[in-house]
Order: structure tokens, then sequence, then C-alpha cells
């Protein structure tokens, strides 16, 4: 149904839409790939899974497509953007998901748990904003839904690199928005609270997650498809008129 004053379909309908989700093999990443093809979509799933392919044929043969890619790595990811633009033509939306985490108090953090965290959650992003925003620079628009989290917001105990990556996608985000706003690019971020993914079950289970659940007012954590509903929103035209945002999904945890 579009909308008579805007013209948008407020159905949030992505049909003739392309979007390019890394991280899109598991998690989030798929929870959010697998939204998007329900709302017309073609997706294509970057992943360092060498079965992203596998995955992508799973969810919809001719409309998705998987290719491998480490986004710390400028050359494999020039070449994974190329090939998403080849697959169907065009990339409309990226979503940068992949994310890693390694929990350590703070004069326990290694250097190479920091050189890791920061390569694929900022570096990632940089590299994959940078590479598919000259593209919509070209094409004269596009949006970018870049996965942050509530640990960019407040601090976590043990999560010292994670929470400076995070932040400093909340930070680039907010200035790839002013920079690219005048050329018809939205760039905004969402930030999650602890969501139930297989790695989020495996790493908040027993006390330590019924301990954090009594930290959310909303007494729970969030499940995959609440985060893949906010990317549909912010990847539709509904959201036009929203770039620089931080959309937070928390269940209250961070209003205190």
């Amino acid at each position: 149904m579009k909308n008579e004053y805007c013209g948008f379909d407020t159905d949030f309908s992505l049909t003739g839409k392309v979007a390019a989700i890394t991280g899109g093999a598991a998690g989030i990443g798929l929870a959010i790939a697998e939204l998007f093809l329900a709302k017309g979509a073609k997706v294509v799933l970057i992943d360092r899974s060498e079965n992203v392919g596998d995955t992508a044929k799973k969810l919809h043969g001719e409309s998705a497509a998987g290719f491998y890619c480490d986004v710390s790595n400028g050359d494999s990811v020039r070449n994974t953007v190329d090939k998403a633009i080849s697959a169907f033509g065009t990339v409309d939306i990226l979503v940068n998901s992949a994310g890693i985490v390694a929990l350590d108090p703070a004069e326990k953090v290694s250097e190479e748990d920091w050189d890791k965290t920061i390569a694929v959650n900022l570096k990632g992003v940089f590299l994959m904003s940078q590479e598919v925003g000259k593209y919509f620079i070209k094409q004269g628009h596009g949006k970018i839904v870049n996965m942050a989290s509530q640990a960019g917001v407040v601090a976590l105990p043990n999560h010292l690199a994670y929470c400076s990556s995070k932040a400093a996608v909340i930070g680039m985000t907010k200035v790839l928005a002013l920079e690219w706003g005048p050329l018809g690019i939205q760039v905004n971020a969402i930030s999650p609270t602890v969501v139930l993914t297989e790695l989020g079950k495996k790493a908040w289970s027993g006390q330590v997650a019924e301990e954090m659940k009594l930290k959310i007012p909303a007494r729970r954590f969030a499940y995959p498809p609440e985060v893949a509903a906010c990317a549909l929103f912010l990847a539709s035209d509904a959201a036009n008129m929203i770039t620089g945002a931080n959309l937070v999904i928390d269940g209250g945890y961070t209003i205190q």
C-alpha cells in the first residue's frame, strides 16, 4: 500500500531491491536475509563461511547468491563487491552484520584479540561501506545498515575490544550519513542487546544469563527476527528521512 503523501510502501516491501548482507550465512545476518527475501528482495550473502553458497541455495536458489569474503581484507572486499553487483545487476542495500567478540578483563586482552576484533567489526564495516558506497554514489541512491551493539552505547565488563569497535561503528555511521546524505544515501546503525542466535545462546546461559536479564527492563533477550524487522524498516523507503541514527533494540537496558 502506497502512502499518499510520500509515495513509499507502508508494507515495507523490498520488491525489486537487491541487498548485500555480510555475516549472512548465520545468526542475525541470516535472519535479515530470510526476512528481506520474504519482502521481495534478492539477497547476496557475504560470509567467511565456506558454505555460504550452499546456504544461499537453500534459502532461495533464484533470488539468493552467496560469496566467501574476508571483510577485513581490502582485496577480498573489492572482489566480493564486484561479484555481488554482478549477481543481480545492482545493489541497493548493504547490511554490515559480520562481527566477532573476544571476552577478557581489560588487563588481559591480548594484542591478537584486539587486532582481530577491530579488523572485523570496524575495518570490515569501513571497507564494505566504502566500496559499496562508491557504487551508491554513482547510482544516486542506496541504504547502509550497520550492526552496532548496546556495547557501543554503554560499557560492559570484559568487552573492551568489542565495546571499542561498536562505539566506533556508531561514530562511522554518523560521518557517512553526514557526507553521503546529500547524495541520496541513508546510513544508519542498529544496536541490539544480547540476541538469541546459536552463539548468543552459548555465550549467555545459566546463571550469567539470568543475572543479565534482571538488568533488562523487558526481562529477556532479543530474538534474531526482532533485529531483522528493524533492519527491514531502515532498508525500506519508509525510512528515507532517517539517516545517521542508531536504533537501540535492548529492552530498555541502556535507559538506566
